[in-house]
């Protein structure tokens, strides 16, 4: 049990592990890409420039029409750089938005291979009962700490289920059916006692708990899964 702890932790540590590298490789890389594009970006002041340079290269341009012109230039140099930092806003924006849903993305996928390992230790293990407490007066069964109201017919097939693995037996649906019925096994068939374990399964409602709790040990018959000394019948 320690070393199934143990194990457990280690797991977890490495699951963690995965999971802050997988986030500090998607920043880095999203970081890397968003400084490689906005130094490719054309300066937001190039188009300024060059008018400038228009207006110092060309002072003999005095005409109204000429002077106008070069006006027009300067505020198409002023639009070309309010529109280029919004680009830039806009990329940023972009940038941290695809950043965020990597993350998120990454977090649900370490997130569901962890409960898939989790469903896939219980299903090799089966269920961990601490305790089983059949109430026969009041038709109710507590599993750990899970209470199910059950049919009196779903009750007697659990106990008798409980009462056989207390003394280390494993029952046929033909020897299930005898014991409920009074009758001998012989007279009895199986898929009688087969219809009540499917009942029984029915009447828990959890497939998962049922198929893990009740077994089918091939060509021997039914078992539940638990320890002895947790079982009680009251």
């Amino acid at each position: 049990m320690q070393d199934d702890t143990s194990s457990a932790t280690e797991q977890l540590r490495h699951s963690h592990r995965v999971l802050l590298v997988g986030i500090a490789a998607i920043v880095a890389i999203l970081a890397i890409t968003a400084a490689m594009l906005f130094a490719n970006l054309p300066d937001a002041n190039a188009f300024n420039e060059r008018v400038e340079r228009i207006f110092v290269d060309n002072d003999a341009l005095v005409a109204p029409a000429e002077i106008r012109l070069l006006e027009v230039l300067a505020q198409s140099g002023t639009a070309f750089s309010e529109v280029l930092n919004s680009y830039r806003m806009i990329i940023f924006v972009l940038l941290a938005f695809s950043t965020a849903l990597l993350v998120a993305a990454l977090v649900f996928l370490v997130v569901i291979l962890g409960l898939n390992r989790r469903m896939g230790t219980i299903q090799r293990q089966g269920i961990e009962v601490v305790s089983l407490v059949i109430s026969r007066a009041e038709n109710a069964v507590a599993l750990n700490d899970l209470t199910f109201k059950l049919t009196p017919a779903a009750i007697e097939t659990l106990a008798v289920l409980a009462e056989a693995r207390m003394d280390g037996e494993v029952l046929t649906g033909a020897q299930i059916e005898a014991v409920i019925s009074g009758r001998d096994a012989a007279d009895c068939d199986e898929a009688a006692g087969a219809t009540r374990i499917k009942r029984l399964r029915d009447a828990l409602g959890n497939q998962l708990v049922t198929e893990l709790l009740v077994k089918n040990i091939a060509r021997k018959g039914y078992v539940l899964s638990v320890e002895k000394g947790s079982i009680r019948m009251i």
